[in-house]
């Protein structure tokens, strides 16, 4: 009786085991089922633009300074104290125009003196040469009153050169940089009065390497930059290249010419300048589409049925937004630029819908579903 109650015990437990067995078999076999159904459903979703040909400009970058068309420091030619100033600080002045008149009191003396001296001399010839003709006056007194006349001529010339030295006008029309002298200032040759710079034109000097001389020639297009305004271009024109290459940097300065009617440009400013060499056409597509895997490169390119297979690719150039495409894919290929990360090769992938024209989104090329 007990070895009976032993082996229905046995038996019980073994039934057990097998029905829970088969539940948790069911159960797993339902969960397994669910994973898969599960990833045959979850298809990526990504955005996809075709290889185009895009517009590329081949450039050479460099560093500039700018400077004024002319510039010129506004100095005294003589030492005398300052009378009399005409301008203020940052005037817009034209050519001519006087900026400082200094003390003259003694030179306006001496040039009075001299006129009177000269009309005395100019009447004493002109009496001369009536008595010469009737034969009253000698030749060699005739000659000696011309000889003081001219005298004093020359006298008043120079005294009214030594006055217009004492009147400092501006070489050229141009801007007044800040005044630094005051009514009574002694000044003397080679004192700083101000500045006076011709912005009206920019000139850029920058240094290319020797190796880019055969590229430049006067008249090609550049366009310049500042930190000062950030979303601004100017262009300009290249106006001149130095005769000799530095032999230490072996490198050539260039001259360039910006338009600077706005006055937006000041001399000294840093500009970083684009020397355009050519622009040319090329394969293109947006940097999303590149993935990089160490030192190689490679593209993920969508056949009709959205089937995605990685290429290896050579990238070239690279403008705002894209890459040029050197080889690996062909104009009108479809490649994923969004959602590279979500591809693997062989998969089938979703292309997400095109963005609507009131979205205010600009629509992706052959990108979305239709």
């Amino acid at each position: 009786m007990s070895r009976l109650l032993t082996r229905l015990s046995a038996g019980a437990a073994v039934a057990g085991a097998i029905v829970i067995a088969l539940l948790f078999g069911s159960r797993l076999f339902n969960l397994s089922g669910e994973g898969v159904s599960e990833r045959k459903g979850n298809v990526p979703v990504v955005v996809a633009e075709t290889v185009a040909m895009t517009v590329f400009v081949d450039s050479i970058e460099a560093l500039g300074t700018a400077r004024a068309n002319e510039s010129v420091d506004i100095t005294a030619q003589t030492t005398d104290t300052v009378a009399r100033i005409s301008f203020k600080d940052g005037d817009r002045v034209e050519k001519d125009q006087i900026l400082i008149e200094l003390t003259s009191t003694e030179e306006d003396a001496d040039l009075s003196s001299a006129r009177a001296e000269l009309a005395e001399a100019e009447k004493q010839l002109l009496r001369l040469i009536e008595l010469a003709r009737t034969g009253s006056a000698s030749q060699s007194r005739l000659d000696q009153q011309r000889g003081t006349r001219d005298s004093a001529k020359g006298r008043v010339s120079a005294i009214e050169a030594r006055l217009a030295d004492r009147l400092i006008r501006a070489p050229f029309a141009g801007v007044l940089g800040l005044r630094n002298v005051s009514t009574g200032t002694l000044v003397k040759p080679g004192d700083v009065i101000t500045t006076l710079d011709d912005v009206s034109i920019i000139k850029v000097d920058f240094t290319v390497p020797e190796t880019y001389l055969s590229a430049l020639a006067v008249g090609q297009t550049i366009n310049a930059a500042s930190e000062a305004y950030p979303e601004t271009r100017f262009a300009g024109t290249v106006t001149s290249i130095d005769s000799r290459v530095d032999p230490v940097t072996r490198a050539v300065i260039v001259r360039a010419e910006i338009p600077n009617t706005e006055g937006q440009l000041k001399p000294g400013m840093l500009m970083s300048v684009e020397l355009v060499r050519r622009s040319r056409e090329a394969a293109a597509v947006p940097e999303g589409a590149i993935v990089p895997v160490q030192t190689q490169r490679f593209a993920f390119r969508l056949d009709a049925d959205l089937k995605a297979e990685r290429v290896e690719v050579r990238t070239g150039a690279r403008k705002p937004g894209y890459v040029e495409i050197l080889s690996g894919l062909d104009v009108g290929d479809l490649v994923v630029t969004e959602g590279t990360n979500k591809v693997r090769p062989g998969i089938t992938v979703k292309l997400a819908p095109a963005p609507k024209p009131n979205d205010g989104v600009a629509a992706t090329p052959k990108g979305g579903a239709t």
